[in-house]
């Protein structure tokens, strides 16, 4: 290529505008398969947190006070027979530490797919329990009784990892919310 060529391109794409990340891909933890979001409940599908987090991938509500609880409430309901009241692990895995038992799990996208669409053992697919709004309230309180070190925890923001403090069930009195 010579170089009035190579100008050429470079000049064209300075012409093609500079579009965002692409929305994260969601599958079937067990056999790969994408997720198939119309099977979901019809109320919470339009919040703005779904919208969100379906175009980036990000969970707004992670350590939104304001959601929490509701998002402790969805958990006891939903989640703590089998993992837990603290998420430490019962039937199911613990989900409070950096251990995943799908390593996709360390992320959003990863752990909302594996609630969606199910796992393997007792884990059933929750799209038709919870609304996708719901989900996303239910991983946030997961991710808030987090007891590992903030900087291995993928789905906190770099200014939510400064200010983490790693939950303590121990704690006399301890409040997780």
């Amino acid at each position: 290529m010579t170089k009035r060529n190579i100008l050429a391109v470079l000049a064209m794409a300075t012409l093609v505008p500079v579009t965002s990340i692409a929305a994260p891909q969601f599958f079937n933890i067990i056999d790969g398969s994408p997720l198939n979001f119309d099977d979901a409940m019809e109320e919470g599908r339009d919040t703005p947190a779904v919208k969100h987090f379906l175009d980036t991938g990000e969970n707004l509500y992670n350590e939104d006070p304001a959601i929490m609880a509701d998002a402790e409430d969805l958990y006891a309901g939903m989640c703590s027979g089998c993992h837990g009241h603290y998420a430490e692990g019962k039937l199911g895995p613990g989900l409070n530490d950096s251990y995943w038992t799908y390593p996709s799990n360390a992320t959003d996208v990863g752990l909302f797919s594996t609630m969606f669409g199910g796992a393997t053992g007792q884990m059933g697919p929750m799209w038709g329990s919870l609304t996708l709004d719901e989900m996303l309230m239910t991983m946030a309180w997961v991710r808030h009784l987090y007891t590992g070190d903030p900087k291995d925890a993928d789905w906190l923001t770099d200014e939510q990892k400064a200010s983490f403090t790693p939950f303590d069930s121990t704690k006399p009195g301890d409040d997780p919310s």
